[in-house]
Formats: C-alpha cells, structure tokens, sequence
C-alpha cells in the first residue's frame, strides 16, 4: 500500500474515477482510489453503484449501501468522508487487527481493510449522530453482498472490524468538530477585540478634535477663566476625559 496516496485531492479522485468509468485508464487505480471515490461527485445510486464497482472494494461497499439506503450514502458528502481518511488512521487500523487476540489466522490485514474503512466512513453519517453501532451495522450490511462475502468473509467474520472503524471515525469527527467550535470562538473573539479597539481610537480622535476647538476658543475668549488647555469653560467631552 502506498500510504501518500490516502491524502490525494477528491477533485483528483473523481477525474480518475471518471476516467475509469469512460474506459480511459492511464494508470493502475491506487488505494487512494479504492479509499476515497464512493459515489458523490459522479452522482446518483446508479452511478454509484457503476463507479464503485470501477473504484475497488470501499467504492463497492459504498455503491451497494447507496442503492439500497439511499442519502448520504448518495451524495458528495460520503467521497470527502472518504477522502478525509489519513495514513495515520490507516496505521491506526492495521496495529489494531495485527494485535488483536481475535485475528483471522488465514488472513491479512489488507483482506480486512474494508471492513475497517466502511465504518470510519460511515461514522461521518449525520443521520447516525447519536446513533448506536447496532443500529447503525444494519445499514451497512447492505454493501457487504455475496461477492464481498466470497472475497473478505462473512460479515460477522469482519463486523467487529467495522464496528472499531466506526468507533475511531467517531471519536475523529468529534475531535475535528470540537477543533471547528474553538477555531470559531478564537474568531469571535479576535473580531471582538478589533471591534473594541476601532471604537476605542473613534472616541480617542473625536476627543483630539474636540480639545483642539477647545484650545481654539481659548485663545480668541475673552473670558480671564479661559486658557489652552484644560479649564471650566471647556466642553464636558474634554473634562470628561482629562
């Protein structure tokens, strides 16, 4: 597995996902592209379903959940959710199955990758917020049909595996989302600040203007009381703010 290739661009993604689709194919699909090119930018479950089948197991999984749940499954969002996968949740991923005491003795990492990845993906699902693992496994049973099972296994073989995915996809959603809150406080507070500190040096140049007409009066007054600078016959303004 070339692990650069998990951070491509989606826009790069869905032209090479378009080209498989229209027979041009200039060069071998990478994990990248079994990763992130599910069915949004191409549209439609049909679509879905075609360019899944064109983009490696994850593309497959997805179009088969797309054409029989529908949704997000349908749309862009679930290809940025693929997309967003990182080398390090990959890592992630492949540490977990390689020490768990329950691993498949007749199979790799790489055999259970999908199972994985379907989860991680699925947790960016707005529909499951909230939502428990066995409420949401049923949906994803959807993409796991007779030729993935002939492939990877039978789901209950893999559904723990999907089920830790969903778990860390979780956790990095809530993570990022809590990120976005603190990025938009910080913000909040910057405007504040620079709201504060205009209104501060408006109130400081209109006080400027208002001891230099002070000062001006001073100097033509006749009234002994008057002189440049403060005194009692000057505006509230500059007293106010001596």
């Amino acid at each position: 597995m070339d692990h650069k290739d998990l951070n491509d661009s989606t826009d790069g993604r869905l032209e090479r996902a378009k080209d498989q689709a229209l027979g041009k194919h200039d060069s071998h699909p990478s994990v990248a592209d079994q990763v992130g090119e599910g069915v949004g930018g191409i549209g439609g479950m049909l679509a879905g379903a075609a360019i899944g089948t064109a983009a490696g197991p994850i593309g497959t999984l997805i179009g088969g959940i797309a054409g029989a749940v529908g949704g997000w499954w349908t749309g862009r969002a679930v290809t940025e959710a693929a997309s967003a996968m990182t080398t390090a949740d990959d890592d992630y991923y492949r540490s977990h199955y390689e020490s768990s005491s329950n691993r498949l003795a007749d199979r790799s990492y790489e055999d259970v990758r999908p199972a994985y990845h379907l989860g991680h993906i699925a947790a960016n699902n707005p529909d499951y917020s909230g939502r428990e693992w066995n409420d949401v496994e049923r949906d994803l049973q959807h993409g796991w049909n007779a030729d993935t099972t002939r492939r990877y296994g039978e789901w209950s073989t893999v559904r723990g595996y999907a089920n830790e995915g969903f778990n860390r996809g979780r956790s990095t959603v809530g993570s990022a989302a809590a990120r976005t809150d603190d990025a938009m406080h910080e913000a909040g507070g910057a405007m504040r600040n620079a709201g504060d500190r205009a209104v501060a040096g408006t109130e400081r140049a209109g006080n400027k203007v208002a001891n230099a007409v002070d000062d001006l009066k001073d100097r033509v007054d006749g009234n002994p009381a008057s002189r440049p600078g403060p005194d009692a016959t000057d505006s509230n303004r500059r007293l106010n703010n001596q």
